[in-house]
């Protein structure tokens, strides 16, 4: 199954698509503050809302949405309860920074208001000298998740998996107090989608391409076999700390190929276009504006 959503940013209509087409969910999702909640997000998932999604297709009941292929795409969900982050996930990526390789998940959070859509305008902060681009594998939580017993419970509390842009200012993470949060949280800082692609679909995330090119010269080609920590030990160790709810977001990490690794790469300014792909969640790009 795979979920969108199309239309003006704030006015999204939630769809599923279907051989190309963009069936209306509208009516499956009822109106806010009930039900589904209206939209995809974590009122639709707590909600089951995969399931009604499911049960409407086989009753035939959705009618194609008029105008979609006119549309803008947003992301996929509605604003995240969280959005939580996994660094140095990737040997090759630890490596290039020049970081000791993590005994256990680096974790760090994202102002879940950085989404925005996965061919929206990425805007470079005002002072930024050092904003750079990471693909990442973002897993959508569907069921909360507390206390695991262990990984093998993790992958039942998957709703799907998208396609997400951790972008990040590096100065103002690494030389500005120490704190990863705010070279992470800033506006725009989260491109997600195109698509929300249900777990049933991608049954193995860990055999997954990832790959990122700037202005046309590719920078990243990776793959998600070669995380240090692997989805479902991502989500049974978030859940010894926080509890994860539905419509949660876990960006798990990036491979080799960040400016901050490539020492004649330049970072990113306004006009410079990214693209970015992983297998099976489609494709997006973004071009950068400034602040």
């Amino acid at each position: 199954m795979r979920i969108a959503r199309l239309g003006p940013a704030g006015a999204e209509i939630p769809t599923v698509v279907v051989d190309g087409t963009h069936l209306d969910l509208r009516p499956v999702l009822g109106t806010p503050g009930t039900g589904a909640g209206g939209d995809v997000g974590p009122a639709f998932f707590a909600a089951g809302g995969l399931d009604l999604v499911a049960a409407a297709l086989e009753a035939g009941t959705l009618e194609p949405l008029a105008g979609a292929e006119g549309l803008r795409v947003g992301a996929p969900l509605a604003r995240p309860g969280k959005i939580v982050c996994i660094g140095l996930n990737y040997r090759d990526h630890a490596e290039e920074t020049g970081a000791t390789l993590p005994e256990e998940p680096v974790v760090f959070m994202k102002d879940p208001s950085t989404v925005v859509g996965p061919f929206d305008e990425v805007l470079v902060p005002r002072g930024s000298t050092k904003t750079d681009w990471e693909v990442e594998l973002g897993v959508v939580v569907g069921r909360t998740a507390r206390y695991l017993d262990s990984p093998a419970d993790a992958r039942g509390h998957v709703a799907g998996y998208v396609l997400s842009h951790d972008v990040s200012e590096r100065e103002f993470q690494l030389e500005r107090g120490g704190q990863w949060d705010k070279g992470k949280s800033c506006e725009t800082f989260n491109p997600l989608g195109p698509e929300l692609v249900s777990a049933d679909e991608l049954p193995d995330p860990q055999d997954l391409r990832l790959s990122l090119s700037v202005n046309g010269v590719k920078r990243q080609d990776g793959t998600t076999a070669n995380m240090l920590f692997g989805v479902d030990h991502v989500i049974w160790y978030l859940s010894q700390f926080m509890v994860l709810e539905p419509g949660d977001v876990i960006n798990t990490g990036t491979p080799a190929g960040v400016a901050l690794g490539l020492p004649d790469a330049p970072y990113l300014r306004a006009g410079d276009v990214v693209e970015l792909e992983i297998t099976g969640l489609g494709r997006a790009c973004q071009t950068f504006g400034q602040a």
